[in-house]
């Protein structure tokens, strides 16, 4: 056996590219794009899907974008934007989606960080694009652009485009050639992603990820996830997000049917719900809570699957959510690993244990998906694996084949993640319990130290949102002269409430001294109309600590 060695014939290189091609033999004739302008008539089938993707694929190789060159683009969940998961790699390019929540300044930064050769843009985004190419350098050269219009009105379109002339999305694809040899990559570790995560503009961090990770990563999911064949997928999560946690590509593994949704608000989701009978969808803990707390007039029929990733589900949001016909699982990823690697990994018998039990088990994040080679909780200073006793914090590494290249031109933050013992870093705080089962605590920077004890934001939170009137809650540090510092929790409250219902600090604190030890209980409470957020819907914690700290030092906090 030891003659044996890979050859040329088993050693092609691993691409999701290859799922498209598939389904356009396997699927051929049915629906892969429905955008929600068009009623439930599919748009698209997936063999027209297939040629238009090769026809764009053409027309940006024939722009001058060579292999490897970094393709941007700037849209809401669009047929287009789904088409160019696939048209822009074809091409051998590299794919970057750009955060349309972000400001010019920010995007212009990017851009050049990443040295955009070609970004297409949404007609509705296209002033925020030129106010980002207008901060370029004069001796920059700014990348070509290419105009999305979508299905809008003509009026509507140039309402936004008014003086301004580029090719669109729709020319280019008509000038492609539908028999393109596209451009396959010459290793499975060519990079095919660069995705920046949302840190400050003065020092970018882009996430490169190459064809072989992102074709693990679009398996893992559907199989973690248990996605049968054909499903309806509605897409309320962004596209520009991690690319969607690869179920961009991994849509087109099952020939399923993509529900493209320009914005989200619950009621467009409910009626893209039923009208298209959709089986599947994702989105972060945020797009529970506004699904939840919308009033409807009775559960959805037909079950619909969501996964949701990030901090974990308050239980009361699950139990919520699930009495209106959805079935929540919970997952771990970031964007250094291109999705969730992370499952609570349901198990048959706990269907009979009581709904808060059941929701309490769902809010853990659970267990390595099979993509995933190893994932542990360890001492962040010696690298030694913390006792798995429910309790014992510490720091999650993961390693496997779905981790990043590394970190754009900053071999720094690469280096100081990915280290050389083997692990990657994630600066998430974690416990692992007795049965293998892992469960978030918080971000590194998100634990609170109360007199030599650690609290966990998120567990606090958690509590929180079990509150009736509660709608939303941020719980972060401060300072306090006795204990150093003390939990401060920033709350919105439901506008449903019976009017004159008000809701007092003493209540809030009250309501959780009965269900919390007396040291993670919050010792200031602070109403808010609205918590502020990031580009990407998170609650923007690091903003209401610097609120907290100008609170000042609570005084003798000896309670």
């Amino acid at each position: 056996m030891d003659l044996l060695k890979p050859s040329a014939p088993n050693s092609t290189p691993l691409t999701p590219i290859t799922f498209l091609e598939r389904a356009a033999t396997v699927y051929g004739d049915c629906p892969s794009l429905i955008p929600t302008a068009i009623n439930t008539a599919a748009a698209y089938t997936w063999s027209e899907t297939h040629r238009r993707c090769l026809k764009m694929a053409s027309a940006i190789a024939s722009l001058g974008v060579d292999r490897g060159d970094v393709v941007s683009v700037v849209a809401p969940n669009t047929p287009a934007m789904y088409e160019l998961h696939f048209a822009v790699p074809m091409a051998g390019a590299v794919i970057n989606t750009v955060n349309t929540r972000l400001d010019s300044n920010t995007v212009s930064v990017l851009l050049r960080h990443g040295e955009s050769k070609l970004v297409f843009v949404d007609y509705q985004y296209l002033a925020l694009l030129l106010n980002a190419l207008s901060i370029f350098p004069p001796n920059l050269k700014p990348p070509k652009l290419v105009l999305i219009t979508d299905d809008a009105p003509a009026a509507e379109i140039q309402s936004y485009t008014v003086g301004f002339n580029y090719p669109t999305y729709e020319e280019l694809v008509e000038s492609g050639d539908p028999g393109f040899n596209w451009v396959r990559p010459k290793s499975e570790w060519d990079p095919m992603t660069l995705n920046y995560t949302s840190g400050t503009t003065s020092s970018p961090k882009g996430v490169v990820h190459c064809h072989r990770s992102i074709f693990i990563m679009a398996l893992d999911s559907l199989i973690d996830w248990f996605v049968p064949k054909q499903p309806v997928y509605l897409w309320t999560l962004p596209m520009f997000h991690s690319n969607g946690w690869c179920f961009t590509w991994a849509m087109a593994a099952v020939g399923g049917t993509n529900v493209c949704l320009r914005k989200v608000d619950p009621p467009a989701v409910y009626t893209a719900i039923r009208k298209n009978r959709v089986t599947h969808m994702c989105g972060a803990p945020v797009i529970l809570n506004m699904l939840s707390n919308f009033p409807i007039s009775e559960p959805l029929k037909n079950p619909v699957h969501f996964l949701t990733g990030g901090a974990p589900p308050p239980a009361a949001v699950l139990l919520r959510t699930e009495s209106l016909g959805f079935v929540v699982s919970h997952g771990y990823g970031l964007t250094e690993v291109a999705g969730v690697v992370v499952s609570c990994a349901w198990k048959r018998q706990w269907n009979s244990f009581p709904a808060t039990e059941r929701a309490r088990l769902k809010a853990r994040q659970g267990v390595r998906t099979i993509g995933l080679t190893q994932i542990d909780v360890v001492d962040p200073v010696s690298g030694t694996r913390v006792k798995r006793d429910g309790s014992t914090m510490g720091e999650i590494v993961l390693r496997g084949p779905s981790l990043m290249l590394g970190y754009l031109k900053n071999q720094e933050a690469t280096s100081s993640c990915m280290r050389n013992n083997g692990w990657m870093y994630t600066g998430d705080v974690g416990v692992m319990h007795t049965d293998g089962y892992l469960e978030i605590k918080d971000r590194s920077k998100d634990i609170i130290i109360t007199g030599g004890e650690n609290v966990s934001s998120v567990e606090v939170e958690s509590v929180l949102y079990s509150h009736p009137a509660v709608n939303e809650v941020a719980v972060v540090a401060r300072p306090d002269e006795f204990w150093g510092e003390t939990p401060c929790a920033f709350v919105s409250l439901k506008t449903s409430l019976p009017a004159g219902n008000k809701r007092s600090e003493n209540d809030v604190i009250e309501f959780c001294r009965a269900r919390l030890p007396h040291y993670m209980v919050p010792r200031t409470v602070v109403f808010r109309e609205e918590l502020p957020k990031t580009s990407t819907g998170k609650i923007q914690k690091a903003v209401l600590r610097e609120n907290a700290k100008t609170m000042g030092s609570l005084q003798a906090s000896r309670l």
